[in-house]
């Protein structure tokens, strides 16, 4: 039979993954000090047993506080560097890639861990070792009521953290990811600027639309600059808020062109996150695959290769979103949480019967395994009679 698409190669600048399954980044708040720890490398090693092509580390910040929560994976100190070693290691020994999102929380940042509350910090977390700070952000405003105000950044702070991402760069590549990704979505720092929503700032980097779009794309050409030439460069985005006023789509076809002529190779194709109340844009229906159609807006208007995330559950819809062109990669976050092995079962779903797709010690395993099953089923259970 032919192969399913999501089990093609695909060739990234001088990158090529072993097929389309991406595990997306999913923060796990459970780093010391930006340090990943023994949670991490068992969290990341089972995506590598579990034989996705691509396999992102979750929102790392590019400063102590760009940090999300006191508990998010950072990439400011060298140390972080060997303590990501050993991720990267066991990914590529089993024949897949890994990248690194580099992160700034802007004003979603010194928050409470996900289960926590994910909300602004309490006495109680404060009591138990947490700390606080100041976020930064394009203007002084809060996300909502409750939370800390931002301090509104000078150009001296932009400079500092378009440095601190081109520092990440380096040290992402000492520590042996593949490529990185630029989280420029879900209303941290970057998309901050992005949103009418965050920015109210009155000179260079606020009011127009080329206006906001100023400070992310310096942070993507400096991140492109400081990139070897064959390492892919991936960004999130939101292509909108689903907020009426806030970034719509055709800011984001606006944006992922300019992000090609930066230098970006893939766009992965997310929404939200500065829905303090819900949603206010009628056209926001979550269902399988919500938000691919974004996606293939983005590939078709600008070329750019892309990446569809969001309620992609099931084998048949990430192949049908591929064979009909509109994504490059499919992304598979909740559903490998639930199941590591998700792109094991979706080959053996769309017909790839061997197991060669398995790590070897699994493979033997499991072949001689389907072998016996399949004699027991032609040979009747003595006493039982024939099936």
């Amino acid at each position: 039979m032919t192969q399913p698409s999501l089990f093609t190669p695909l060739t990234i600048r001088g990158v090529t993954l072993a097929n389309r399954v991406v595990i997306p980044p999913m923060d796990m708040y459970s780093a010391e000090d930006g340090h990943v720890t023994d949670f991490h490398r068992t969290h990341y090693g089972k995506f590598a047993f579990g034989g996705a092509g691509l396999i992102f580390v979750e929102a790392t910040a590019v400063t102590r506080t760009g940090r999300i929560t006191n508990g998010c994976t950072g990439i400011y100190y060298d140390s972080h560097v060997d303590a990501f070693r050993p991720i990267t290691a066991q990914i590529r020994d089993m024949g897949f890639k890994s990248c690194l999102q580099l992160a700034h929380g802007g004003r979603k940042a010194s928050t409470q861990r996900a289960w926590q509350g994910n909300g602004p910090l309490t006495q109680e977390n404060l009591d138990a070792g947490d700390e606080t700070w100041t976020p930064l952000a394009p203007s002084a405003l809060a996300f909502t009521d409750g939370w800390l105000e931002p301090r509104a950044m000078t150009r001296a702070d932009m400079d500092e953290v378009r440095d601190a991402f081109v520092t990440g760069v380096g040290r992402a590549m000492d520590a042996g990811f593949d490529m990185v990704e630029i989280h420029m979505a879900h209303g941290y720092l970057l998309q901050s600027f992005l949103t009418p929503l965050a920015n109210k700032r009155d000179d260079e980097y606020g009011g127009s639309l080329e206006n906001r779009m100023r400070f992310p794309l310096e942070v993507a050409r400096a991140v492109r600059a400081a990139l070897p030439e064959d390492v892919p460069l991936f960004t999130r985005i939101s292509a909108t808020d689903w907020i009426d006023g806030g970034w719509e789509p055709e800011d984001s076809l606006v944006l992922a062109a300019a992000l090609k002529e930066a230098g970006v190779d893939v766009v992965d194709c997310s929404s939200g996150g500065n829905m303090v109340h819900g949603a206010t844009n009628s056209n926001l229906t979550r269902g399988p695959a919500y938000q691919a159609h974004f996606a293939r807006q983005i590939r078709e208007e600008t070329g750019l290769m892309t990446q569809a995330v969001g309620l992609i559950r099931t084998p048949e819809l990430a192949e049908e979103l591929l064979q009909s062109g509109t994504a490059d990669l499919i992304a598979i976050g909740r559903q490998a949480l639930f199941n590591p092995y998700w792109a094991h079962h979706a080959a053996e779903t769309l017909g790839c019967t061997n197991w060669d797709h398995w790590p070897a010690p699994y493979s033997w395993w499991l072949s001689k395994w389907k072998r016996g099953l399949a004699s027991m089923e032609e040979t009747p259970i003595p006493g039982q009679g024939a099936a």
